[in-house]
């Protein structure tokens, strides 16, 4: 089997973008797009490769940065560089209403009874549940943080702060920091004065902060000292401590979601994307899946599979008593309807000294 690394796929994506890859990407392979850096390797190892073995089928891997660009790119030019791809709910809802994933046949993956309620979509089937939290390097952080506002207590913590670069979920977070329960953010940022609010809250902490891309980079950066805070998965913290590094993580305002596999419209390997994705939703890989990596299984089953103390650092349970969930239906209409609007706003904001 064939599996083209980032950098090669990443190549392939861009040209397609750019109108370049014509008749030959209908003979591509198989591509799935996912997250990259070691969550990939962790779907590769559990789900990519074991499904290309026991399928047959040849498969390509690219990766996925998050927000509406590259489904974007794939409207205006026609051009389809994956079959499928793992994405957050409110790009999944947007891209099922506009027509870019596929209404799923559910008769070919599984009975939805089998799964979370939110999990079950008409383009996507939830995979995992995940969460962002404040994470730090235990062994350079001086005095431990505790909670969401010491992420904006510049005077005891004076470092560089890391932060996702995009208003999603940072809006959130700026609202908790700064009094918001987490049953009313998407009530207050409903109005102008809400998302006002949320901004100026940002700039409180905006000159500490390094914006980062790819969910690998804050725990690359906490353990180089690159940022004394950031905003970061609990999974990609979850795997940095497996490898011996002392990041530690504040759950308290986490906010979590799901996250779903969708089969891309036009894609000409839409029936692998099914064999793939009822693969993948089977209950004993995806509870496989959490010794890998410490996000939570969306099958009922795969929960019961979990072992408890591998439960107790999942997005679950107490874990989450301060938590807001980002996959709510107030959350889902929030970003359906001003996502773009806000990204043009954030861009601006980012570009401002």
């Amino acid at each position: 089997m064939r599996i083209i690394t980032r950098k090669v796929s990443m190549l392939f994506a861009v040209a397609a973008a750019l109108g370049l890859v014509s008749a030959a990407a209908d003979a591509r392979d198989f591509t799935i797009a996912s997250w990259g850096g070691t969550y990939q390797e962790a779907q590769r190892n559990v789900y990519f490769t074991p499904f290309g073995e026991t399928s047959g089928t040849a498969f390509l891997e690219d990766v996925y940065l998050g927000g509406w660009a590259q489904f974007q790119a794939m409207q205006d030019t026609g051009q389809i560089p994956w079959d499928v791809v793992q994405l957050e709910t409110s790009e999944l809802v947007r891209g099922c209403e506009e027509g870019v994933f596929v209404k799923l046949d559910w008769s070919r993956i599984v009975p939805t009874g089998d799964l979370l309620p939110d999990a079950v979509t008409d383009c996507g089937v939830g995979t995992i549940v995940w969460s962002v939290v404040i994470a730090y390097n235990a062994d350079t952080i001086g005095t431990a943080p505790a909670s969401l506002a010491d992420f904006w207590d510049t005077k005891t913590w004076p470092g560089k702060r890391g932060m996702r670069n995009g208003p999603k979920l940072n809006l959130e977070y700026a609202l908790m920091a700064d009094g918001v329960a987490p049953a009313d953010v998407y009530a207050v940022l409903n109005t102008p004065e809400g998302v006002d609010r949320a901004f100026a809250k940002l700039d409180e902490v905006k000159p500490l902060v390094q914006w980062w891309e790819a969910g690998a980079q804050a725990p690359e950066w906490l353990a180089a000292g690159d940022v004394e805070l950031s905003v970061a998965y609990n999974g990609r913290i979850s795997n940095a401590q497996k490898d011996g590094k002392n990041l530690q993580m504040i759950w308290d305002g986490t906010i979590y979601a799901i996250d779903s596999w969708a089969i891309v419209e036009g894609a000409p390997h839409q029936d692998a994307g099914y064999d793939f994705i009822r693969f993948a939703t089977d209950p004993g890989r995806q509870a496989a899946f959490t010794k890998a990596y410490a996000y939570g299984p969306t099958h009922n089953d795969g929960i019961g599979m979990v072992e408890p103390e591998r439960a107790m650092i999942l997005p679950a349970g107490d874990n989450l008593a301060t938590g807001l969930f980002g996959g709510s239906q107030d959350a889902i209409d929030f970003w359906v309807d001003y996502q773009e609007e806000l990204t043009e706003r954030w861009n601006r904001w980012v570009a401002q000294n």
